[in-house]
């Protein structure tokens, strides 16, 4: 071991022990009764929860020690921004992924949520997003005898004297509940989704854990300073484990989509929810990215991409009021007859506990970014970018929306010349966890939404077979549209002077983004010809010199 490692280790060693003990402690204030006289009813249950979050606080901070030790360990003794260092880093994220995916699936609930949460952050490092990447479909069932207490202790009645039918085996499980279909006493079909047990006391806990360990690792490694995200999460998560909530957001969700036929939000049994127990009417479909299903049903892939996009558009365009958590086990596909539209097929939502309402002057910010973007208009980038945070990082907001570099000349969706990836590339390497930090830091929160959905989006368009040139340009004809509402709304209640506003606009910008892929194209030509006469140019210059040499001889 190095000098330099024998003086941080006591350092990270003390920070850990403190952290282990003061978690301890929290489970011990969060679970178990302020005096001893509360034990006799709940002794066992309440010791078996502070042993629980005695574990789980263990395996958080022995995770976070084990991952800071090789960060500082390992990268100490390589030069900043040799090759040898970049390799090792990313081996070193890598490790550290995988402890935390394993600290993921050893404690579930929150820690699922919370790695779920960092593996659709496009912005940080890739090997991140891989292995965490796994956690999107990964939970596991509760027994049901514990889940049928829930629903009694929940709705005051015995599961039989309120469904006709209840199937014990869930049809779906999450991180935080799981569903079941049943049927009520009139024979309605309904999915009853219900939160597992004692994650309250859970919730506190974890919390208290994760933020006693954002601060440790600020305080061990300076650059990395992420301590914002522990009550960014608290705040979505005491949301989400409001059921009543999230019936609330599903009957908005709803309204706001009451004239889009193909979108269907099921509809909620009030008299049979609760906070933590959600009935809600029964919706039949499959998984939005079922390649096999969709084609045994005749549906166009690309049509469902489609729609998609332009629902989720529609919600942060012109809505302000965006679903967080848009992976594909929360969006069926429903085959239906063609009818009175073009496609064959409905589109589901589910699961509304993840809502955002977004603000007025960010939503009308970042209609006007999406024009920028795809308009690559430099000035305009750089005003907006830094009203919504960016700062001197604007530069790279193209190449996270749209794949393209500020100063491109590809097509749109066309991605980047192999020269524009080297350049990127190599302004990337010099990136810093610091730099991370600081950019996510400067964003507004509403900005970390509606970026997290859109890696969502683009992951399912993805496997759907679209071209990434659709989504671009439905976001940005949605993004027109938006900028052109006098409020927030449904675009179809804005007035005349929104609608011809809007399309004016849109059909300005089409026409200024053909004329600019015209003329690339033209350039291409161009070059191509060139080229070509060049080569012409020198075989015959060649040929001529050949001929002149064999005359001489």
């Amino acid at each position: 071991m190095t000098r330099r490692l024998q003086q941080w280790m006591p350092k990270l060693w003390k920070v850990a022990t403190v952290a282990s003990g003061t978690t301890a402690v929290s489970t011990a204030i969060v679970v178990l009764p302020p005096t001893l006289r509360d034990l006799p009813d709940g002794t066992l249950g309440n010791l078996e929860l502070a042993r629980q979050g005695f574990l789980r606080s263990s395996r958080a901070v022995y995770t976070f020690a084990a991952n800071s030790y090789d960060y500082k360990y390992t990268l100490k003794d390589y030069a900043d921004k040799s090759e040898e260092y970049y390799r090792a880093r990313s081996e070193v994220h890598t490790r550290a992924a995988q402890r935390i995916l394993k600290l993921c699936e050893a404690n579930r609930g929150f820690y699922i949520k919370a790695g779920q949460f960092l593996g659709s952050l496009k912005n940080i490092p890739k090997e991140y997003v891989t292995v965490l990447s796994v956690l999107q479909d990964q939970a596991q069932s509760w027994p049901y005898p514990l889940i049928e207490k829930v629903i009694e202790s929940e709705l005051g009645k015995r599961v039989r004297d309120i469904f006709a039918e209840f199937d014990e085996k869930p049809i779906a499980a999450a991180s935080l509940a799981q569903v079941h279909r049943a049927k009520l006493l009139d024979g309605e079909e309904v999915a009853v989704k219900v939160q597992y047990p004692h994650l309250q006391e859970q919730f506190e806990i974890d919390v208290r854990t994760m933020a006693i360990l954002s601060k440790a690792i600020a305080l061990l490694f300076p650059d990395y300073q992420f301590e914002w995200i522990v009550p960014e999460f608290e705040k979505g998560l005491s949301r989400e484990l409001d059921f009543e909530q999230e019936g609330k957001n599903a009957e908005q969700t709803a309204k706001n989509f009451a004239k889009k036929d193909h979108v269907k939000i099921p509809h909620i049994k009030w008299d049979l929810s609760s906070k933590r127990v959600l009935t809600m009417e029964f919706m039949h479909g499959f998984k939005i990215t079922d390649l096999e299903k969709l084609q045994e049903a005749g549906i166009d892939r690309l049509q469902v991409a489609e729609l998609l996009v332009e629902v989720f558009a529609e919600m942060v365009f012109c809505h302000g009021y965006v679903h967080g958590d848009p992976h594909p086990g929360n969006m069926f596909v429903q085959p239906r007859d063609k009818g009175r539209g073009k496609r064959n097929f409905d589109l589901v939502l589910l699961d509304h506990g993840q809502y955002r309402e977004l603000d007025e002057g960010f939503r009308s910010d970042y209609c006007r970014l999406w024009k920028a973007l795809i308009l690559l208009d430099g000035n305009e980038l750089e005003e907006v970018g830094n009203r919504l945070g960016a700062g001197h990082y604007y530069r790279y907001l193209p190449v996270i929306f749209t794949g393209r570099p500020l100063n491109s000349k590809a097509g749109l969706g066309r991605g980047m010349s192999e020269e524009e990836k080297d350049q990127l590339r190599d302004e990337l390497r010099n990136f810093t966890m610091g730099d991370v930090s600081q950019f996510m830091e400067g964003l507004p929160r509403d900005f970390l939404t509606v970026l997290r959905t859109d890696g969502l989006l683009r992951s399912i368009t993805s496997v759907l077979g679209a071209p990434s040139r659709m989504r671009l340009i439905v976001n940005a004809r949605y993004a027109v549209v938006g900028f052109a509402q006098q409020h927030r709304g449904d675009p179809a209640n804005q007035g005349w002077k929104a609608y011809i506003k809007a399309n004016y606009n849109y059909s300005n910008l089409r026409l200024r983004l053909e004329i600019f892929e015209l003329s690339y194209k033209l350039e291409l030509l161009y070059g191509s010809l060139l080229r070509h006469f060049n080569s012409i140019l020198n075989r015959s210059i060649g040929r001529f010199f050949r001929r002149q040499a064999r005359t001489s001889v």
